[in-house]
């Protein structure tokens, strides 16, 4: 495994979360600074700046060809175009925390309102429509489109895999783990939704009809945060506890790799637009995995 890190912000800014964007650029947040970042593989970083106390966190390509992102300190949600053109749009009000995001099967965007208890949904117009969680304090977090038509979701402080139907159904699984604090979720390409357990130190694999299996990390102290699939059927995903980033295959065997410069806190991770994986660390920069 070959591992190269490119400096993209100052270690204040706090590089959080990546997408590839419809450009063929990685898009990410920086999350301490209130910018959204752009680097082409083999270029030099671009920024553009929010308000500097909006916290921007998860970032993804919309249906409409821009990328959307969370603010999660100004409780907005946030669009901006490959040329840079940024509209934000507020939520109905101040106390919704907004952190994962992810385009729907219905061409709009679906979101979680971590301090609000709801799964929001915004249509590329900007109107939103927010859904209550049957539990209370759950902390939905990470979300994503699942290959079953539906968004799947993690609930940090609720130890469970949710999930809501287009027709704003929601069904809730609790994982087997007790205070297993699931954060990042991704679907696989083996048509399961794959999650990171922070507080567990485990890999999850959750079946559309709510089978969970649960796979240990070699260290339980990893503190997994975000989890994306790479350009074969294995899952990868970083260990923001010991800074590493590790891969697991469909039927459960992990590798870990270490990241050159001792803690670099990786966090959002992507299959790049050049076939490599890369992962924001908050220290400022962005490793590129290779081999």
């Amino acid at each position: 495994m070959s591992i190269e890190e490119y400096a993209v912000a100052g270690a204040e800014d706090g590089p959080y979360a990546i997408t590839t964007g419809p450009d063929d650029a990685l898009w990410f947040t920086m999350v301490h600074s209130g910018r959204i970042g752009r680097l082409v593989p083999g270029g030099e970083p671009v920024s553009h700046r929010l308000d500097p106390a909006s916290g921007p966190t998860i970032i993804v390509t919309g249906p409409d060809g821009a990328l959307w992102f969370t603010e999660y300190q100004a409780h907005r949600i946030g669009r901006i175009t490959t040329d840079g053109e940024i509209t934000e749009f507020p939520l109905p009000a101040t106390d919704r925390g907004p952190f994962g995001i992810a385009a729907g099967a219905d061409g709009a965007l679906w979101f979680t309102e971590t301090t609000a208890d709801r799964i929001g949904r915004i249509t590329v117009d900007g109107e939103v429509t927010e859904f209550p969680l049957p539990v209370t304090g759950a902390f939905p977090s990470a979300i994503t489109a699942g290959p079953d038509g539906g968004m799947w979701f993690t609930l940090n402080q609720g130890n469970a895999i949710g999930r809501i139907g287009m027709d704003a159904e929601i069904t809730l699984h609790p994982l087997p783990t007790e205070a297993a604090a699931p954060v990042g979720i991704a679907a696989g390409r083996d048509g399961a939704l794959w999650f990171v357990e922070i507080a567990a130190g485990q890999i999850g694999r959750i079946r559309t009809d709510g089978v969970i299996t649960e796979f240990p990390l070699p260290d339980r102290s990893a503190r997994p945060h975000a989890i994306t699939p790479g350009d074969d059927d294995g899952m990868w995903f970083t260990e923001w506890g010991t800074n590493r980033v590790g891969s697991i295959t469909p039927d459960g065997a992990i590798e870990v790799h270490d990241l050159p410069t001792p803690g670099s806190e990786p966090h959002g991770i992507t299959l790049g637009p050049d076939g490599a994986l890369w992962t924001a660390l908050e220290i400022g920069a962005l490793a590129r995995l290779t081999g």
